[in-house]
């Protein structure tokens, strides 16, 4: 993994194995700093609004996420108009997070892009990959439910409370478990 000629970040931002570097950890800290500001910002101040412009990558038109907010770069999601996340999102952005419109995001959902070797030797010497999460449009993600690194979410989806996401998910349907299972078609 070390004879690679690209930069650690390079390796990162392409999904492969990586090890935290200066440019990386510069790029956490300032993202931590704009999160941190986000989070202690007061409602209804414009403030809010440009820090979360400048923390994410993208934030679509009437785009709310309340505070706290926990990201690792903020740089990698992009969201579209119209979506709601309530208190307590983590959306670890290690890989792109691609959020369409119209997303509702419940109280402590977690979105978590990096994955870590399970071999012994390599997770010791702290490398990390990740892959990215793409949630559809009109998607309603419930409360504590965590989405894995590398799964899309079809539009018009639901993923029930507490459910754990580990796999792709087809438009229009309602999932819930442990792991997350298709349990009905949604109709109009």
């Amino acid at each position: 993994m070390t004879d690679d000629p690209r930069t650690m970040k390079q390796r990162m931002l392409a999904g492969d194995p990586y090890i935290t570097d200066d440019e990386i950890l510069a790029d956490q800290v300032r993202s931590q700093e704009l999160m941190v500001a986000y989070n202690a910002s007061a409602p209804g101040d414009g403030e809010r609004r440009r820090l979360l412009e400048e923390l994410l990558g993208s934030v679509g038109v009437d785009t709310e996420i309340r505070p706290p907010f926990y990201v690792d770069y903020g740089g990698h999601i992009t969201m579209g108009d119209r979506c709601f996340a309530n208190f307590g999102l983590i959306a670890l952005d290690v890989a792109a997070i691609t959020i369409g419109d119209d997303v509702q995001i419940g109280p402590n959902v977690q979105l978590l892009t990096p994955t870590h070797p399970v071999e012994p030797g390599p997770r010791r010497d702290k490398w990390e990959s990740a892959a990215p999460i793409t949630i559809g449009a009109n998607v309603w993600i419930g409360g504590g439910a965590i989405v894995l690194a590398g799964v899309t979410i079809g539009a018009d989806t639901v993923v029930g409370a507490g459910s754990v996401v580990t796999k792709d998910l087809p438009a229009g349907v309602l999932a819930l478990g442990n792991p997350a299972r298709v349990v009905r078609r949604l109709e109009d």
